[in-house]
C-alpha cells in the first residue's frame, strides 16, 4: 500500500535540472463573504450603504460620477489585477542546504518569501531557511540580495530573513480575527519546482477552515496549486491581503490539491512577538496530554484530553497528576492539543489561566501559571 506523505520541505533547485513542469493559474470566480456588516442609514423607508463601505467590505474600487449622477463600481473578482498588486511585494529564496554537497554547485534549495517592511525584513517558512547557507534573496524586479536570518521558529514554522534593501513593497495581511470563508477565491504566488519560475500564481478556494495537520496551530486548507518551492509564499483573498503563508501540501498518488497554509492571524502573533521579544514567548501548561480516540479520528466529540504526564513545577504545585482528564481552559471547552495551543496564543509565561479537570472524581477548576514551553 503506498503510504500518504505531508511535504513541507524547501525544494531542491537541482531536480529543477532533469524536469520542469509548468503551471498556470485557473480562472476562478470571487465568492462574496456569506454575510457581512454595512454601515447603512434608513431614508423614506429605503436602506442606503455608503459607498466607501462597500469598498471597505468587499474590495474593488468605485467613483461617483457628479454629471449622470450615479457610482461606478468595479468588483474585486479579477484574478490578474491581485496578482499584479500582491507580486511585487513577494521574493524567491535560494541557498545551499547545510547537508547539501559542498563540491555540487548545482546542490541548492528554494523557497519563497513576502516582504514585511520596506527596508527589507522578508517572511518565510522555518523550513525554508533554518538549515540554509548563503541565503540569496530575489525581489520581483529580479534584484539579488545576500540575506541573513534573523528569527526562526520552528513551531510556528515561520522565520524572518533580512536583506540589505530599501523602498520594497510590503504586504498587506489581512485585518485580525481573520474573516475568511469556505469557498472564498484565494491566489497562491511563489517559485515552485524551479527558481526559474519565480512568480508563479495558481488560483483556486479555501477549502476549509481550522485545520490541524501535524501542525502546532490550526492551518487554512485551499485547492489552489501549491508545489514544492511555494512554501513561505502568500495566499491572498481578492483584496490583495494575505489570508495565510503557504506551508504544506498533502502528497499521494491519488490525492489532489490538498495545501495548507499558516493563517494571518498566527502570523501576526508571530511577528509580533519577534518584534517584542526576538523570540516567540510561547506558554506551555506543564501538562501532557492525550486526545480522545474519537478526537484523534476527527469525529465530533466532547470527550476530554487525559493527562498523561505533568512537566513543569508551576503544574505539579498546583495540583494536576497523571491521569486527569482536562476539560477547560480558561473557561473553554477544549478536546484537542490544537484547540489549547489556539488559546495559550493569548498568554504569555508566568501568566495565570485557570484549568478545570476531572481528579479523582472530583470536577475541579484550579489557578495554574504558566510555564515557558520547551521549545522556546
Amino acid at each position: 500500500m503506498r503510504k500518504n506523505r505531508w511535504r513541507s520541505a524547501r525544494f531542491p533547485a537541482a531536480l529543477a535540472l532533469v524536469s520542469v513542469l509548468m503551471f498556470t493559474a485557473s480562472n476562478a470566480e470571487a465568492v462574496a463573504p456569506a454575510q457581512m456588516s454595512l454601515d447603512a442609514k434608513l431614508i423614506n423607508g429605503e436602506v442606503y450603504v455608503k459607498a466607501s463601505s462597500l469598498v471597505a467590505a468587499m474590495g474593488g474600487s468605485g467613483s461617483y460620477d457628479s454629471a449622470s449622477k450615479k457610482y461606478g463600481y468595479t468588483p474585486a473578482n479579477n484574478v490578474p489585477d491581485v496578482v499584479a498588486k500582491v507580486a511585487p511585494s513577494v521574493v524567491a529564496i535560494i541557498g545551499k542546504p547545510q547537508d547539501g554537497q559542498a563540491d555540487n554547485r548545482f546542490s541548492l534549495a528554494h523557497g519563497t518569501g513576502v516582504v514585511v517592511k520596506k527596508d527589507g525584513l522578508i517572511l518565510t517558512n522555518a523550513h525554508v531557511v533554518s538549515d540554509m547557507d548563503r541565503i540569496v534573496v530575489v525581489t520581483s524586479d529580479g534584484k539579488e540580495y545576500e540575506g541573513t536570518k534573523k528569527q526562526v521558529d520552528e513551531t510556528s514554522d515561520l522565520a524572518l530573513v533580512k536583506i540589505n534593501a530599501t523602498n520594497l513593497k510590503p504586504v498587506t495581511f489581512a485585518p485580525v480575527p481573520l474573516n475568511v470563508q469556505v469557498g472564498e477565491t484565494v491566489v497562491a504566488i511563489g517559485t515552485p519546482v524551479s527558481f526559474s519560475l519565480r512568480n508563479t500564481a495558481t488560483a483556486g478556494v479555501v477549502s476549509g477552515l481550522n485545520r490541524s495537520v501535524d501542525s502546532y496551530y490550526n492551518l487554512l486548507q485551499t485547492d489552489a496549486a501549491i508545489n514544492p518551492g511555494n512554501s513561505g509564499g502568500p495566499l491572498v483573498n481578492m483584496k490583495g491581503q494575505v489570508v495565510g503563508i503557504n506551508s504544506m501540501k498533502f502528497v499521494d498518488v491519488d490525492i489532489d490539491s490538498m495545501g495548507f497554509a499558516i493563517p494571518a492571524d498566527t502570523v501576526q502573533y508571530v511577528l509580533n512577538q519577534f518584534s517584542k521579544y526576538g523570540k516567540v514567548m510561547r506558554p506551555s501548561l506543564g501538562l501532557e496530554l492525550e486526545e480522545s480516540w474519537s478526537a484523534v479520528v476527527g469525529l465530533p466529540t466532547n470527550d476530554p484530553m487525559t493527562v498523561t504526564a505533568v512537566t513543569s513545577l508551576e503544574a505539579m504545585n498546583a495540583g494536576f497528576k497523571t491521569g486527569d482528564s482536562l476539560y477547560s481552559v480558561a473557561g473553554k471547552q477544549v478536546t484537542s492539543i490544537v484547540q489549547v495551543n489556539e488559546l495559550l496564543k493569548a498568554y504569555l509565561p508566568g501568566q495565570t489561566v485557570s484549568v478545570t479537570v476531572l481528579s479523582d472524581g472530583d470536577l475541579v477548576t484550579r489557578k495554574l501559571v504558566l510555564a515557558a514551553d520547551s521549545a522556546n
